[in-house]
């Protein structure tokens, strides 16, 4: 079968597939056709792909020719029409967020599978596309934050005297919070880090940050590590402990997604209002309305001396390895398809295959996204 990897939109620059996972597909009994400079944007040459195996080819023959075509962002409506009948698409589609374009390429006869729908169970680890990248957000988002910051991470004891340490405030410890604590710490930061999940606290305390807890947390632990809504008393006394820490922050992480609906507003413009000026503010769920209520999407604003940096895609900034590990989640994810004798089949049965196969001929096959689509 034919794996074909299209350019991205002008606004990534990561790329699907990268040249050192061209062997593995091979040997699952794949070929691998790849666009024309898909993948220049993370550093990997067609003269790259071509080394490792791969053809370079035009867009229109790879929509056209492919048996699974793969992608991260999805295809426009005028590519998704150049897909076969009974061909698969691979891509990280968000569904829940944005449940039009899905319907929008839904319509076309090829079987959807999105990547962001993937279970998050210990057999599906190596293939969980929202962890892989967000180990990059996480890690990304503590270096924007230290080169937009006034004054150093860690503490400096110099002639001209002693500079006190940055304390960095954490607000959501999943894989990108975690990876935001271990980074700071590495800079020299004191971290506190918040969460409604009372069973992350070990996590954040053995990566040397100090847990912010609030009882009464609505229980998250099946969410797959985003927020849920919680009651009105419980949000009361949050937003008293948030305060009290983000007033004494000079750097704030937000990273909490609640998925299909708004991100939920952590850091209020009082709270920003009370902040050092030269401090930073990173937002993560910001496509998503913002942790903060002063955030401007895919925007760097000055809000009262506070840099307030709104970027849910810094995965693109880091693209090479960002790439890598996509690439590899995406291998991963194939290996179900193909048994011994390297036949291809879709198990339904399976419930990563099952969970992640959102359309089919046409129709979109799973009731949540039924109800967001209106259907």
């Amino acid at each position: 079968m034919k794996i074909g990897v299209i350019k991205e939109p002008s606004y990534e620059n990561r790329v699907a597939i990268t040249p050192d996972v061209i062997d593995p597909l091979k040997k699952l009994g794949f070929t691998v056709s790849i666009e024309t400079t898909a993948g220049d944007n993370a550093f990997f040459s067609d003269s790259d792909y071509k080394e490792s195996g791969a053809t370079v080819e035009s867009r229109d023959a790879i929509l056209s020719g492919s048996d699974i075509v793969v992608s991260i962002h999805a295809l426009d409506e005028a590519s998704a029409k150049k897909i076969g009948k009974d061909k698969i698409y691979i891509a990280t589609l968000s569904p829940l967020a944005f449940p039009k374009k899905v319907k929008e390429i839904a319509n076309a006869s090829f079987k959807i599978f999105s990547m962001d729908t993937i279970p998050r169970i210990t057999r599906a680890q190596s293939m969980d596309v929202l962890s892989s990248q967000a180990t990059v957000s996480g890690y990304k988002a503590v270096l924007l934050a230290a080169s937009n910051y006034s004054r150093f991470f860690p503490m400096l004891t110099t002639a001209a005297g002693t500079i006190t340490p940055a304390r960095v405030l954490i607000l959501g410890a999943g894989v990108a919070g975690l990876q935001a604590i271990a980074t700071s710490r590495r800079l020299g930061a004191v971290v506190d880090v918040f969460d409604t999940r009372p069973e992350v606290k070990e996590q954040c305390m053995s990566l040397g940050a100090k847990f912010v807890e609030v009882e009464g947390a609505a229980d998250a632990s099946n969410t797959g590590g985003y927020a849920v809504e919680q009651s009105e008393d419980y949000q009361r006394r949050q937003k008293e402990a948030i305060a009290k820490y983000a007033e004494k922050a000079d750097i704030i992480i937000t990273t909490a997604l609640i998925p299909g609906r708004k991100a939920p507003l952590l850091i209020t413009k009082e709270m920003v209002d009370k902040m050092r000026q030269g401090s930073v503010i990173v937002d993560l769920a910001a496509v998503n309305g913002g942790n903060c209520e002063v955030t401007e999407n895919d925007k760097t604003i000055v809000y009262k001396g506070i840099t307030v940096i709104g970027n849910s895609n810094l995965q693109s900034t880091q693209p090479m390895d960002a790439s890598k590990m996509y690439a590899k989640n995406i291998v991963n994810f194939l290996k179900l398809f193909v048994n011994k004798e390297k036949q291809f089949n879709i198990n339904l049965e399976d419930e990563i295959i099952n969970a992640c196969m959102i359309a089919e001929n046409g129709s979109i096959r799973h009731k949540p996204t039924l109800a967001l689509l209106g259907e």
